[in-house]
């Protein structure tokens, strides 16, 4: 499961793994919309709300099965069993918000993801949801980082596979 604030990088790092470890890769935001999985519209935010219920729903069967990288900026609704591990992305609050500004966020929005950000309020919620042993945080702020962590996560996988192999 990859997490993290909005514009930290989690799209790019979701398809990069799938398509070097040939493990799926579903973006909940797409599922989403595709299926329009909502519940409603936060005039606020202007965006819609995401029915979290009907989205698990329609993950559980491909999540039974396994080999799928999950990519959200939440985590507190997915069920414990679904992951073996969550990788958390940090990025510095100044590289967020050039990223955020260039997608049009609108003030608010871009001041709550930025507050969001440097008070970890994601990383919080993924230790909150999961034992914290499988909760890992990972710098998200260049492409040498993005490749760091490609390799980091490919070799995990690696090493998952063969210990639950064997």
């Amino acid at each position: 499961n990859t997490l993290g604030t909005p514009g930290v990088g989690k799209t790019t790092l979701g398809k990069e793994l799938a398509s070097k470890s040939g493990l799926k890769y579903i973006n909940v935001g797409d599922l989403a919309r595709e299926e329009q999985l909502y519940d409603g519209y936060d005039e606020e935010y202007d965006c819609p709300i995401l029915d979290e219920d009907r989205v698990v729903d329609e993950l559980d069967n491909q999540m039974r099965e396994g080999g799928v990288i999950v990519d959200y900026h939440g985590c507190d609704f997915f069920p414990e069993r679904w992951f073996h591990i969550v990788f958390v992305l940090r990025t510095d609050t100044n590289v967020l918000y050039e990223r955020l500004e260039t997608r049009g966020y609108n003030e608010k929005k871009l001041t709550d993801n930025i507050q969001c950000e440097i008070f970890q309020v994601l990383y919080e919620e993924a230790t909150a949801s999961y034992k914290e042993e499988i909760v890992h945080q990972l710098p998200s702020n260049k492409p040498e980082e993005l490749e760091n962590n490609v390799d980091q996560i490919l070799k995990w996988i690696e090493q998952w596979i063969k210990d639950h192999n064997s």
